[in-house]
Formats: C-alpha cells, structure tokens, sequence
C-alpha cells in the first residue's frame, strides 16, 4: 500500500492541501478560501482530513503564517489570520485523529521544499527568500534549517534597511514588499487594476520610464538585505520565489543590483564572495511539499 500523508497550507486567502507520497510525489491537491473565524477553520481543516484519512494517511503536515513553537505545534500571531494566535494544530489534531502532526512557518516551509527537492538541495548553506505582501524566508546553516533561539529566523520582513527606526514604514515588509511594487508601478501607469502585475512587467520589459526607476528601486532594497545577510552569514545560493519570481526580470534585476552595489563599494566588492541568485524551482505549491519534509524529518522517515 502506498504511503501517503497529507499537507495543508494555509494561506490568508487560499487554503491549499494535497496528498503526497515519502517521494513528494503529489497524488492529489485542491483548494478552498481560508476561513476568517477559529470555529469556521477548525471544520474546514476537520473536514479536509476526515476526506483523506480514508486515504490511510501516516501523518499531517501544516505550513502558517507567524511563529511556531515546533515540539507543541503552536502558533504565534499568525499573520494575517489572527485567529491561530496561540492555536497549537498539533495538540488538537493529534488527539482527535491519533496520527502525527507537523506545524511549520510558511516560509521556512518554502525553504525546506528546496532543500528537499529544489534549488537549495545538496547546498551547505543557502537562504530561500519569498517575496510577496511582505517578505519571508528560510536559511539553511550546515544543511540544517535555521530557526534560532525564539523560533524566529528568516522574519526578514522586520529587517530594517533606512537610517532611523521610528516608523513600521522603514521595514523591509514595506519597503520589499512585491505587492507594494506592483501597486505603485500600476498606479503610475494608470492601470484600473492596481494588481494587475502582467500589464506592469510589460511596462517594466519595454523599459518604460514610468515604472522603470520604481522596479529598479525595489530590486536594490532586496539586494541591499541579500548583502546584509551574505555579510552576516556567508552563504552558497539565494533563491528566489514568490508570485513575481516567476518573471525573469527579477532574478535578473536583482542579481544586477547587487553586482552595482559590489561596484560602488569596493571594500565590500573585494572582501564578499557573490552568492549564486536562482529562481526558486517551487511555485505556490512550495509550502505543500515543504511542510511535508518536516513532517518527515521529525519522524525521521526522510530521505
């Protein structure tokens, strides 16, 4: 009988859930709006697994947004679903269903999906980045997920790239943020939806002036906190994923940000290695297979 297991992502729009096989084989996936209520979510999630656990599932995996405490399964603030703040999903399904349960942020979900099967995979020391609302991440140390001692590494949206800390403005979430970028380049094009982010690349491609300095602005500020952290860490590959990671324009963009950075500050530029900049292999299913790894490595049952 095939080994399956079931992962569940939640989202602040989308709640996304898959079976997979030991391999991160997907066997079968689908998607629902993520509840606004505890009581609505908790049935929508009891309803999920009761679906699949005729499945013989051998686990569940939850990837969340905002802090974990990993041995109870906890959530901490949970991001834009506040609801899940001091839920621990491990403790109430693990009674209910007598199966393990596994509960990781999503962006150190993101990067152990490409330690395990993607761009970070065999790499000593490397450091996913998702760029969205905000930004997230994950950083791999000696082949191990970085979490640190409040289970908070990677919150790389707090960093704070600007020379005074007295507004939340000033934050990387704000100033790094993907969505923001897009809303601006689209608002300066005219564009009756703010988010239309195809219409924006388009501008971006044909090197209009409009959105050309916004778009080159953004990638300086992410290769800004790539360099940070490379000076801090020194480490092999940055990935890069997240909805905008999927064009072309901003590996590029940012790889070339951070090669004039180098440039402009010589004693940086010869005393720091470059680290590769790779698009990340996952998409927005990252968090599905991530999610299952660390189920996988708590059982110790990875490959």
């Amino acid at each position: 009988m095939l080994t399956t297991y079931l992962s569940i992502d939640i989202g602040g729009t989308n709640l996304k859930y898959a079976l997979l096989d030991h391999s991160g084989n997907l066997i079968s996936r689908n998607t629902v709006k993520t509840p606004h209520t505890l009581d609505e979510f908790l049935s929508t999630v009891k309803q999920i697994i009761e679906m699949n656990i005729r499945h013989h599932i051998k686990g569940i995996a939850f990837s969340v947004p905002g802090k974990v405490a990993r041995q109870s399964g906890t959530v901490y603030y949970g991001g834009s679903l506040p609801f899940l703040d001091h839920l621990s999903l491990k403790q109430i399904f693990e009674s209910q269903y007598h199966l393990p349960v596994s509960v990781e942020n999503d962006g150190k979900s993101a990067a152990l999906a490409e330690q395990w099967l993607g761009q970070l995979k065999n790499v000593e020391n490397g450091a996913m980045i998702v760029l969205g609302t905000g930004v997230g991440g994950g950083i791999i140390i000696n082949h191990q997920l970085l979490r640190g001692t409040h289970s908070q590494a990677g919150e790389l949206s707090f960093m704070n790239l600007a020379d005074h800390t007295s507004t939340s403005e000033n934050l990387l979430g704000f100033s790094g943020s993907a969505v923001r970028m897009i809303e601006a380049c689209a608002h300066q094009l005219g564009l009756a939806d703010i988010n239309d982010g195809y219409s924006v690349f388009e501008a971006i491609e044909a090197g209009d002036s409009r959105v050309l300095p916004i778009f080159e602005k953004y990638c300086a500020t992410i290769a800004t906190m790539m360099l940070n952290i490379q000076s801090v860490i020194d480490i092999q590959r940055f990935v890069i994923g997240g909805g905008i990671s999927a064009q072309p324009l901003v590996v590029s963009g940012i790889t070339n940000a951070f090669h004039k950075i180098l440039t402009n500050l010589p004693l940086s530029g010869k005393q720091l290695q470059i680290p590769e900049i790779l698009t990340a292999h996952f998409k927005s299913d990252a968090n599905l297979y991530g999610a299952l790894y660390n189920l996988l490595i708590e059982l110790d049952v990875a490959a």
